[in-house]
């Protein structure tokens, strides 16, 4: 087994402790009942003591979208996306991708988390179709409290996040990159939108809400690929490593983390998954392994899993979850390389991910939060809900009359 690592000094862990109250809350107060109203108070929204965690998953073949409430396991079907082709999440809302490609339809899952940093706030509402947007979306949604991001080839569209919450979709702004290159990602962070762009010297520009360009990153990101936010900043994946982009006091800086050695261009990281928050990331390296990316020990880790048809980091110190093409779920340290637990789930054999297909063959997605992690099994029409801390012991078995080709987590 090849275990590669190269590692910069350690940082500070960031501990989130849940306090009794914080400077304002998520919402603003009804007109003239300010100090009558409870903190942390949301007009339309009930506030509860625990996540309200939901899945949101799509049909391929049908466009059904339904989702599927955690707590109380009701299943709600909320729209249709004809031929659903691909999905991406921000934690409330799931932006599902129409086979035309040409057209995104937004779904309101009802359930969200509101972190200030030292505690949090869970709400639930009602789950709704907010509507779609048209134009092609050629990467991932993205979203902060403000904004969410469509890239779209060489422009960058803007959704109003507070109408969105609204129930209503309307454009905030547009990016419009530099001529002849293309947005690889478009990441609300800090209060601007961080934009890579290919083809323009591998710099990422930074951009205000209304989508006028203020600033660029100094350290470069050449064919930039994969992208990810974490408490220490957003990442970017590039061909000489990733570029992890803080913001102090409107201030915009880079700092690359190298890979460990020369990584062909076929081996490096270009799409990254991770457990919503977290400095530990994963990604697909080449053929026969993943790269685990530590953001706050500044390194890279290759762990030789084999093929793999999905891959996802459960945090620091947890372990790297992969799911191999016979259908097995296998834990790996992420230290040692070494494979901790393994469990059979899914029927064999199962592809690699060749794209988005829109057919309901897409590749399984592992989706993973605090305490459990997903699988989607399509060809067997249900979700398994998997312990992670417990040698990937199956908590609960989803069964549902519809095929669930594409899944986001919704709540976290």
């Amino acid at each position: 087994m090849r275990h590669d690592q190269t590692s910069a000094a350690p940082a500070a862990a960031i501990a989130a402790l849940l306090l009794a109250g914080c400077a304002a809350g998520p919402g603003d107060a009804p007109a003239g009942e300010a100090d009558d109203v409870p903190h942390g108070y949301v007009e339309g929204a009930e506030e509860t003591a625990e996540p309200q965690s939901r899945l949101v998953l799509a049909d391929g073949s049908t466009g059904a979208v339904h989702v599927l409430d955690l707590i109380t396991e009701e299943v709600t079907e909320i729209g249709r996306a004809d031929g659903a082709a691909g999905i991406s999440g921000d934690g409330r809302f799931a932006y599902v991708t129409a086979a035309d490609r040409e057209t995104v339809h937004v779904f309101d899952s009802g359930a969200w988390t509101v972190d200030h940093g030292d505690h949090a706030h869970y709400y639930r509402a009602e789950i709704r179709d907010v509507g779609t947007v048209a134009g092609p979306l050629a990467g991932d949604a993205v979203s902060d409290t403000a904004v969410t991001s469509l890239p779209s080839g060489g422009a960058v569209r803007l959704l109003d996040r507070e109408r969105l919450e609204d129930g209503a979709v309307e454009e905030a702004g547009s990016i419009e990159v530099a001529s002849g290159a293309t947005a690889a990602a478009a990441v609300p962070f800090g209060g601007h939108v961080l934009v890579p762009a290919e083809g323009h010297g591998g710099t990422v520009g930074v951009y205000d809400r209304a989508g006028a360009r203020t600033g660029g990153i100094d350290e470069s990101c050449p064919d930039p690929a994969g992208h990810g936010v974490t408490r220490r900043g957003a990442v970017f994946g590039c061909a000489d490593g990733a570029l992890v982009v803080a913001e102090e006091d409107g201030a915009f800086t880079g700092e690359k983390i190298p890979y460990p050695g020369d990584v062909p261009a076929g081996e490096r990281a270009r799409t990254f998954t991770q457990r919503p928050g977290s400095a530990t990331l994963a990604a697909p390296a080449g053929d026969d392994g993943v790269w685990v990316l530590d953001v706050t020990a500044g390194s890279w880790t290759r762990v030789d899993t084999g093929p793999v048809v999905a891959a996802n980091a459960v945090g620091e110190g947890a372990p790297l979850l992969a799911l191999t093409p016979d259908g097995v779920l296998r834990a790996y340290d992420t230290e040692s390389g070494e494979e901790t637990a393994h469990r059979e789930l899914l029927d064999g054999p199962l592809e690699a991910p060749a794209g988005d297909t829109g057919s309901g063959a897409a590749p399984p997605a592992i989706r993973i939060d605090t305490a459990r992690a997903y699988v989607n099994d399509a060809s067997a029409d249900r979700v398994h809900e998997i312990d992670y801390n417990d040698d990937l012991r199956v908590a609960r078995e989803f069964p549902l009359d519809f095929s669930p080709a594409l899944m986001v987590e919704t709540g976290r």
